[in-house]
């Protein structure tokens, strides 16, 4: 069998896909990967589908290699680096990870989370239709935890074969301000609580992970305490609890909550600011109901179009490779003539 085995990696490099959905009524949190467009791209450019389960790293990279067989790998995502015996991968390519070869993935340099996708992704029986590792109910994942060195991830030997891609673009640019809706309890705040939130900076705090990123900045008024009912969560609820400070809900969220909710990060800029690193500024524009969806469809329509995004590769950057094109039309010295002279 085909495996992909784990040598070293940070504590929280878990598996991910798209959540695990429809179990939020009995208290299931989806989780599931905290970039999905960087998700989308590894896995574009291996042949998967957007959803698929890939590796995701939080901060620090780590050291895989390949069993049994060769593997056809992706990275995308915080600008971490993929190299392969010591031979940096340019970005956003496809990799062969032959037999026996070692993949180095770097730290993060400009976000927080990347994925590292394997063609026809992970041979690992789901938890309630996932491979999502959530921390805190330890569902999903490998053996019900995040991956440690010595793990043997057992791959689908059949995908390796296939093209070699490139994919050329980006992914689309941060909004100068996250964009939300306002509430659904922003009634429970002080207009002047509305107006600081929408017209300060906000920074991220330390306390930041899977769960939510805890925001530190003016302190946000209530006008009429705050506790309510408990009652349901979506991603990007921003809570406000006693403190003033707001709190942004992520993928391994509670299912309900009983703080007021000033507002909700739309979904088009929650990939987008889940790559924000403790000390991160950021500030937060309202928008309406009509305006979100359209991101929503916009962002939901820049997945679709990967495939054909991508670009072959006509070649591997190998010294081999290198070597055996005519890089050079000639050479010169410090005594040769100049160009034009004698």
């Amino acid at each position: 069998m085909t495996e992909l085995v784990v040598k070293t990696c940070g504590p929280m490099t878990t598996l991910q896909d798209r959540g695990r959905l429809g179990y939020q009524r009995f208290g299931v949190s989806p989780s599931g990967a905290m970039d999905r467009r960087s998700l989308a791209i590894a896995n574009a450019l291996v042949g998967n589908s957007p959803e698929t389960a890939a590796i995701e790293f939080m901060n620090l990279g780590g050291t895989l290699t390949a069993s049994g067989g060769d593997l056809r790998i992706a990275l995308a995502g915080a600008g971490c680096t993929l190299s392969i015996e010591g031979a940096l991968v340019p970005p956003h390519t496809t990799a062969i990870l032959k037999d026996g070869q070692i993949a180095q993935i770097g730290h993060a340099r400009t976000g927080t989370f990347a994925y590292l996708a394997v063609a026809g992704g992970f041979a690992i029986a789901p938890q309630l239709g996932s491979l999502s590792f959530h921390l805190r109910s330890k569902l999903g994942g490998h053996n019900g935890g995040p991956l440690q060195a010595g793990d043997h991830l057992p791959c689908r030997s059949e995908a390796q074969e296939g093209a070699l891609t490139h994919f050329p673009g980006d992914a689309p640019q941060p909004p100068d301000a996250i964009r939300v809706m306002l509430g659904p309890q922003d009634d429970y705040f002080t207009e002047e609580a509305i107006r600081l939130f929408l017209e300060s900076q906000f920074t991220v705090s330390a306390q930041a992970d899977r769960m939510g990123f805890q925001l530190s900045g003016p302190t946000l008024e209530h006008s009429k305490g705050f506790n309510i009912v408990s009652d349901g969560i979506v991603d990007g609820h921003i809570q406000v609890p006693g403190n003033g400070q707001p709190i942004v809900l992520m993928r391994d969220r509670q299912t309900t909550g009983g703080y007021p909710k000033i507002a909700t990060v739309i979904s088009a800029d929650l990939d987008h600011f889940a790559q924000a690193r403790p000390g991160s500024i950021l500030r937060f524009r309202a928008v309406s109901r009509g305006e979100a969806v359209a991101a929503a469809r916009e962002a939901k329509a820049w997945i679709a179009a990967l495939p054909e995004a991508l670009v072959p590769l006509r070649f591997s950057l190998t010294t081999e490779h290198l070597l055996s094109t005519n890089l050079i039309g000639g050479t010169v010295n410090a005594l040769s003539p100049k160009i034009g002279e004698g």
